[in-house]
C-alpha cells in the first residue's frame, strides 16, 4: 500500500518516549552520550516494523521531549525561505507542520497530508482560531497515492519512506509537484533502516527523476537523511 507514507511511522512513539524519559533517571556520573545509546537499544526492542500509530496515541508524538533531539526548526531552517510552499508528508499530528507554518511566514503554505482522519482532526483542532489556520492546509490521502496538485518547493519525508512498498511510483508522484528548484528532505531511523535500505530508497528516488544534493548530509538525531532534487 503505497500510502503507509500518510501515517508517517508512528510506531509506538508513546513507548519510546516513556523509555528515553527514563534514560535520565540515572546516576550524575553517567554520560549523556551513554544515555541517548541506551535509548537507541530501546528503540530497536520497541519499534515494530509496519504499525501505524492509532490516533487515540497521536499526542504522544507532540511530546516536549521529543523536541530535545528532533527539534523541527534546527533541523530544517537550511532549506526553510519565506513564501514557501512546503508538503508535510504523513503529517500526524503536526509535529513538523506547526513549525514549518511558522517558518514560511504569512506567504508561505504548508500542505499537512494524512491518511487518518483523526490525525487531521487533532492538527485541526491546535490551528483553529490561530494565525496558522490559514497558512496550514489540511489534506487526507488516499491508499495509494499523495493525491494533490499543488506544486510544492519542499517535501518533508520524516521516518516515513520505509513504510512504502513501490518507492519509485512514491518519488515519480513527488518529482511531478516539485518545482523545478525544489527539494525532498527525507529522514529514516537508524535503528530500523539499515545502511544499504536507505542506499536503495535514494536509488528508487534517482530512477523516478530525481537526484541528490552532493555533500547535503543534514545533521539529525536518530536518523539517515538525505536531500534531493529535480534532476
Amino acid at each position: 500500500m503505497l500510502l503507509g507514507i500518510a501515517a508517517y511511522n508512528y510506531r509506538n512513539f508513546d513507548l519510546i518516549a516513556r523509555q528515553y524519559s527514563q534514560c535520565f533517571i540515572t546516576p550524575k556520573q553517567e554520560t549523556y552520550s551513554n544515555r541517548i545509546l541506551q535509548f537507541r537499544r530501546n528503540q530497536t526492542i520497541t519499534m515494530r516494523k509496519n504499525r501505524v500509530c492509532p490516533v487515540e496515541r497521536a499526542r504522544s508524538l507532540d511530546l516536549r521531549i521529543r523536541r530535545w533531539f528532533q527539534n523541527p526548526q534546527k533541523i530544517l531552517y537550511p532549506y526553510i525561505n519565506d513564501g514557501m510552499t512546503v508538503l508535510d508528508l504523513g503529517c500526524g499530528p503536526g509535529f513538523f507542520s506547526l513549525d514549518l507554518a511558522r517558518m514560511v511566514g504569512k506567504n508561505g503554505r504548508v500542505i499537512a497530508s494524512d491518511l487518518q482522519d483523526g490525525m487531521l482532526q487533532e492538527l485541526q483542532g491546535k490551528i483553529e482560531a490561530t494565525e496558522y489556520a490559514e497558512r496550514i492546509v489540511l489534506h487526507k490521502c488516499e491508499e495509494d497515492r499523495i493525491g494533490i496538485a499543488d506544486r510544492v518547493d519542499l517535501v518533508l519525508a520524516f521516518y516515513v519512506i520505509h513504510e512504502i512498498p513501490d518507492k519509485t511510483r512514491l518519488f515519480r508522484e513527488i518529482a511531478s509537484i516539485l518545482n523545478p528548484n525544489g527539494i525532498v528532505f527525507i529522514s529514516e531511523p537508524p535503528f530500523h533502516v539499515s545502511g544499504k535500505a536507505f542506499r536503495l530508497t535514494i536509488q528508487a528516488a534517482l530512477e523516478a527523476g530525481l537526484a541528490e544534493v552532493p555533500g547535503e548530509r543534514p545533521r539529525a538525531m536518530l536518523s539517515k537523511t538525505a536531500v534531493l532534487r529535480k534532476a
